[in-house]
């Protein structure tokens, strides 16, 4: 910085004296040397100015770091409160979708208990039918077997004088009874067809060999088979003629 050099002249005025002359020259002087000093005190006061500024600058660089920091601060800590609703959002759903699934399991496993029982108590109550039906379903059979019984009684009582025709008579009454009650419940005898042999209703008990069959026939009935609702109750034993070898 270069130096202000201030010069003072004075004007010589006529009227003025010897001495004011010499006081202003003295008092330019005095200010000529605090002239001569200004240069120093104004460079203290430019770098003074200087580093205020800077520090200014610095100081305002800082706090504009720290407001960046702070609003990335306050920014994140944000997010944060946003995540941390949203999983609390999500967790009282869980907790509540849960809560239901408990519910729904506590319902189906009272569900399941409830027809685990009532099976139990119809596996019980039917074996115990079953074990009724067994004894007890041959009831009402044996009830219209009763008055064939009861027949028999009666022809058993007949005196010993009594013609063979009249007990006779009496037995055929009650094999008709028989056939009848038989026929009430679906029994039936096996009717030899054309004598043909049918080993499915048949039982040979004896054959013979004869040339006057080309085929297996039944020579006779030994023993009445019968057949219930269509299906074999027991096969009729017979005696069968078969073809002679040769």
């Amino acid at each position: 910085m270069s130096e202000i050099k201030v010069d003072i002249k004075t004007k010589k005025d006529p009227e003025q004296s010897v001495e004011e002359s010499q006081r202003l020259k003295m008092t330019g002087s005095e200010d000529s040397q605090d002239e001569k000093r200004i240069p120093a005190s104004r460079k203290d006061v430019e770098d003074e100015i200087e580093y205020l500024e800077v520090n200014s600058a610095e100081q305002s660089s800082a706090e504009g770091s720290e407001q960046t920091e702070n609003s990335s601060l306050e920014e994140a800590i944000s997010d944060q409160d946003k995540v941390m609703v949203r999983l609390e959002s999500e967790l009282e759903a869980k907790e509540k979708e849960i809560s239901e699934l408990k519910s729904q399991i506590d319902e189906l496993k009272d569900k399941f208990l409830r027809v685990l029982a009532d099976m139990d108590n119809l596996r019980k109550r039917t074996a115990r039918e079953k074990e009724e039906f067994k004894e007890y379903a041959l009831s009402e059979v044996f009830k219209e077997l009763l008055p064939i019984i009861d027949n028999f009684e009666r022809a058993l009582k007949t005196p010993d004088h009594t013609d063979g025709k009249t007990l006779r008579e009496g037995i055929e009454l009650i094999y008709r009874m028989l056939l009848n009650f038989l026929a009430r419940h679906g029994v039936k005898p096996i009717e030899l067809q054309d004598k043909r042999f049918d080993p499915a209703f048949h039982h040979a008990l004896a054959s013979e060999e004869s040339e006057e069959v080309s085929e297996p026939q039944i020579e006779e009935e030994l023993q009445k088979g019968y057949l219930i609702n269509d299906r074999l109750l027991r096969p009729a034993m017979v005696k069968v003629l078969v073809p002679k070898k040769n």
